[in-house]
C-alpha cells in the first residue's frame, strides 16, 4: 500500500501558550474528520495574535482552519474544507443525511449571547435551554448520534462547541447542563473520549484563555 504524504492543515495555537493545540472549535472540526478518516496530516499552529508573514500570503483574511489542498491550493472555512475531505476520502463516510445536518446548530451562538450575557432576564440561557432540550429529545429518538449508530460530520461539527460550552459555562457562569437531559449528557461523554477528539481536543486552561481573551477583548 502506497504511502500517503500528510496534508498540511494551520490551526489556533493556545492563547498564551503558541506551541500547543489551541482551543478554536472550527479547527479541531477539521482535525477531527481527518482523524475519523485516518487521513495523516501535518499540523502548523498559528498565532492569532502574531500571525507570521508566511501565513498571511497564503491566507490574507488571516482567518484559521485553512487547508493545503492536493494542487497546492490553501483553502479556508471549515464548512469547505470538511466538504472537500469528504468528496476526495469516501471512506468511511461522514455525510450526514440532510434531515439531520441543522440538529443542534443553534446551540453554538445560544451558548455565546448567554455566556456574554449581563442580564438574567434577557432570556438567553432559557433560549440555551430550549436548544440543547431540543437536541436531548432528537437523541432520545434517534441516538446514540445524531445521525444514529454511527458518527457523522454533524457529531463532529457540534463536539467541539459542546465541549467549549461546557468548559466556559462553568468557568465564568458556574453553570451545568442540567442532570435531566440524560441524553445530551451521554452524548457528549460518548463524543470526549472519543480516540480522535481526546487527540485534538485543547487543554482546559487554554480553552478558558480563549473566551477571556473573546469576553474581554
Amino acid at each position: 500500500m502506497a504511502t500517503v504524504a500528510p496534508v498540511e492543515v494551520c490551526v489556533k495555537s493556545a492563547v498564551g501558550a503558541h506551541e500547543a493545540l489551541g482551543d478554536c472549535p472550527f479547527c479541531q472540526r477539521v482535525l477531527l474528520t481527518l482523524e475519523e478518516k485516518k487521513i495523516p496530516y501535518e499540523l502548523k499552529l498559528i498565532d492569532l495574535s502574531n500571525k507570521p508573514d508566511w501565513f498571511l500570503k497564503i491566507n490574507p483574511e488571516g482567518k484559521v482552519p485553512v487547508f493545503k489542498w492536493g494542487d497546492g491550493q490553501w483553502v479556508p472555512d471549515s464548512d469547505v474544507i470538511t466538504q472537500m475531505i469528504e468528496e476526495k476520502y469516501l471512506k468511511p463516510s461522514l455525510v450526514t443525511p440532510p434531515e439531520y445536518s441543522s440538529v443542534g446548530s443553534k446551540i453554538y451562538s445560544s451558548f455565546i449571547k448567554f455566556l456574554k450575557s449581563k442580564d438574567p432576564e434577557d432570556g438567553s440561557e432559557q433560549a440555551l435551554l430550549d436548544e440543547l432540550r431540543s437536541l436531548d429529545e432528537h437523541l432520545k429518538d434517534h441516538g446514540p448520534f445524531i445521525n444514529g449508530e454511527n458518527i457523522s460530520g454533524v457529531d463532529l461539527s457540534l463536539a467541539p462547541k459542546l465541549f467549549h460550552l461546557e468548559i466556559a459555562l462553568d468557568h465564568f457562569k458556574s453553570w451545568k447542563i442540567p442532570e435531566n437531559l440524560t441524553f445530551v449528557h451521554s452524548y457528549m461523554k460518548l463524543l470526549f473520549t472519543r480516540e480522535s477528539f481526546v487527540k485534538t481536543k485543547a487543554k482546559r486552561e487554554h480553552v478558558i484563555a480563549g473566551w477571556v481573551a473573546k469576553i474581554n477583548p
